[in-house]
C-alpha cells in the first residue's frame, strides 16, 4: 500500500520551494523503490513552518517543516516515508501541534487537509452538506438560516449579511439578480481570501450557489484580485468540475434551479475593492467610486439586483446552512457573532492564518501565537484591518476582537489582518504612508479623498521639518476632520484614521 505525502501547493508553499521539495521526494522514493502517493494539499496556514511536509501514519498525520529542497535527501535518509522522529524537522502530529491545535476552524476546517481540486475528498469532509440542505429549503428559509447565525460582512465593512442577502431577495424575481464575490484582497497583512480559494475553492463556490438560491440568482462573479494566478488557476479549474458533476450549471443538483459562475481579473486597483468601484469595474469601466443611494442590493451590477460579499462571507455559509445558523452564533461575542479568520503578518516569528471565536484579545494572539516579533525587539504598534485603520499602542492590547469593542477604540477589525510593528518603527513616517498611499490608490472622484491625501502628506512634512508646527498640526487635525465628514466613500473617509491615532498616542515620532 503506498504511503501518502502531502506537499502543500498554496502560493506560499510555492514561493518556498514546494515544487521541488516535491520533485525530490518522488526521485528518492522511485530510487528506494517506496511506493507513495504525493498529495498536494493547501497550506494549514503556518506559516514559518511552509513548505510542511506530511506524512500518513497510522496514528495520524506527521509534520516536517519547514523542509527546503536540500533537506529531502536527509528527510527520507532519517525514516521521512514511516513518518520517523529522528530529524530536527520533525513536528509530531500535526494535528497537535498548539498553533493548530488551540483555534475554531469552522470556515477552514478543510484547509491542509484535503486535495483543494478533489470533489470527493470535498464531500468526504463535509462539503457541498449546506447546499444539499440549501435546495430542499424554500429561498426564504435560507435567507432565515443565514440571519439567525448573526454572520456580518467578513470584507471590512461587518453589515450583516442575511439583511443584505433579504434585500435582494425581496426584489421582484422576474428580473435577473447577480452574486458577486469580493476576492480583490488588497489589505495590508491579508490572505484568508487567497488560502480560502487556493486551499478550499469548493467552499467558495459552494457558499455562492447558495447565495444564489437564497435571492434567485443565476449568475456569479468572482471578481479576483489579479495578483493571484495561483487561485486563477485553481479556481477555474474547480468550477469546471464543478460543472461536470452538477454543482453548477442549469440544474444544480437536480433542483431545477440554475447558477453559473465565471472569474474575472480585477483592474490592480486598491479603490476596486470597494464594492460601487468593483461593480463599475466588472462592467469593464474605470473604477470609480458610485454615490449610493441606490444600494448595489437595489441597483448593483448593469443595473440588478446584487449581493456582493467578501470571499468569507460566502465562505461561512456552507457551514451555516449544514449545521444551522444557532450552531454558528453559538460562536463570538455581543453581536460581533461566529468566527474570525485573523492574519498575522508584519514584523511577528509565527505568522500565519489564525481562527478564533470572537471575543479573543489582541494580546493573546500577538503573544500565545505570534510568540513575539521577528526581530526579537519589543512591540510597538500594531494595525488591525489594513492600511486605513488605526495604529494601537500596547495600552490597546487587551481589548477583545468585537466589531463595537475596536469601534469605540476609533479602530477596527477590517478584514481581519493583524500586521505588527517593533519599536524601531517610525510612527510619524507611517502616518505619512497613510496619506501617500491615498494619493497613489484615491479613485479621485471626491475633493476630500482626491486633494486631502496630497494636502495631509505636505502638512505632515512640514510638521516633521520644525516648519510651524503648532499651526500645522491644528490644519492636519481639520484636514482629517474634512476627509473624513466629506469622503465620497471609505477610502477617503478611513485614512486619516491611522494618521489621528498617531497624533493622539505616537505624537513624538510625529514631531521628531
Amino acid at each position: 500500500m503506498a504511503t501518502k505525502i502531502y506537499v502543500p501547493c498554496d502560493t506560499t508553499a510555492l514561493s518556498m520551494g514546494a515544487d521541488d521539495v516535491a520533485s525530490r521526494i518522488e526521485h528518492h522514493a522511485g530510487v528506494q523503490g517506496v511506493a507513495i502517493e504525493l498529495v498536494r494539499n493547501g497550506s494549514r496556514g503556518l506559516f514559518w513552518l511552509e513548505p510542511m511536509v506530511e506524512v500518513e501514519t497510522a496514528s495520524g498525520r506527521i509534520g516536517y517543516g519547514p523542509v527546503e529542497p536540500d533537506d529531502v535527501q536527509g528527510l527520507v535518509e532519517a525514516g521521512l516515508f514511516d513518518g520517523a522522529s529522528d530529524h530536527p524537522l520533525f513536528l509530531g502530529p500535526v494535528a497537535d501541534i498548539p498553533y493548530l491545535k488551540r483555534q475554531q476552524r469552522l470556515t477552514f476546517s478543510r484547509i491542509g487537509i484535503t486535495d483543494p481540486l478533489s470533489i470527493a475528498d470535498y464531500r468526504a469532509h463535509g462539503g457541498f452538506d449546506g447546499l444539499e440542505t440549501a435546495i430542499s429549503r424554500e429561498p426564504q428559509g435560507i435567507v432565515d438560516e443565514v440571519k439567525a447565525s448573526g454572520l456580518r460582512g467578513r470584507g471590512g465593512a461587518a453589515f450583516p449579511t442575511g439583511i443584505k442577502w433579504q434585500t435582494v431577495h425581496d426584489e421582484p424575481w422576474q428580473q435577473q439578480k447577480y452574486i458577486v464575490c469580493n476576492a480583490d484582497e488588497g489589505d495590508s497583512g491579508t490572505f484568508a481570501d487567497r488560502l480560502a480559494m487556493e486551499c478550499d475553492p469548493y467552499m467558495l463556490i459552494e457558499g455562492m450557489t447558495i447565495a444564489g438560491l437564497a435571492v434567485g440568482a443565476t449568475q456569479g462573479f468572482i471578481y479576483l484580485r489579479s495578483e493571484y494566478p495561483v487561485a486563477h488557476r485553481i479556481l477555474n479549474e474547480a468550477i469546471r468540475r464543478a460543472e461536470a458533476e452538477g454543482y453548477l450549471g442549469q440544474d444544480v443538483r437536480g433542483s431545477g434551479r440554475a447558477f453559473d459562475l465565471e472569474v474575472r481579473l480585477a483592474a490592480g486597483a486598491y479603490i476596486c475593492g470597494e464594492e460601487t468601484s468593483l461593480l463599475e469595474s466588472l462592467e469593464g469601466k474605470r473604477g470609480l467610486v458610485r454615490a449610493k443611494p441606490p444600494l448595489p442590493a437595489i441597483k448593483g451590477l448593469f443595473g440588478q439586483p446584487t449581493v456582493v460579499n467578501n470571499v468569507l462571507s460566502f465562505a461561512a455559509a456552507p457551514f451555516i446552512l449544514a449545521q444551522g445558523g444557532q450552531a454558528y452564533a453559538d460562536y463570538g461575542m455581543g453581536k460581533s457573532r461566529g468566527t474570525l479568520p485573523i492574519q498575522l503578518a508584519g514584523n511577528i516569528r509565527q505568522g500565519g492564518l489564525i481562527e478564533l471565536a470572537f471575543g479573543v484579545s489582541l494580546r493573546e494572539i500577538l503573544e500565545d501565537f505570534g510568540g513575539g516579533t521577528f526581530s526579537g525587539r519589543p512591540m510597538k504598534a500594531v494595525q488591525v484591518g489594513g492600511p486605513l485603520m488605526a495604529y494601537m499602542p500596547e495600552s490597546q492590547w487587551n481589548t477583545p476582537m468585537d466589531y463595537e469593542a475596536f469601534g469605540q477604540l476609533g479602530a477596527g477589525i477590517g478584514h481581519g489582518g493583524v500586521v505588527v510593528f517593533d519599536d524601531t518603527v517610525d510612527m510619524g513616517e507611517q502616518a505619512r504612508f497613510a496619506m501617500e498611499f491615498c494619493t497613489v490608490e484615491s479613485c479621485g472622484k471626491c475633493t476630500p479623498c482626491r486633494i486631502g491625501s496630497v494636502r495631509g502628506m505636505k502638512v505632515i512634512d512640514r510638521i516633521r521639518a520644525g516648519e510651524n508646527r503648532e499651526a500645522n498640526l491644528v490644519l492636519l487635525e481639520e484636514l482629517c476632520e474634512t476627509m473624513v465628514d466629506g469622503s465620497l466613500c471609505a477610502m477617503g473617509g478611513m485614512t486619516p484614521f491611522p494618521v489621528q491615532s498617531v497624533m493622539t498616542h505616537f505624537p513624538d515620532d510625529l514631531t521628531a
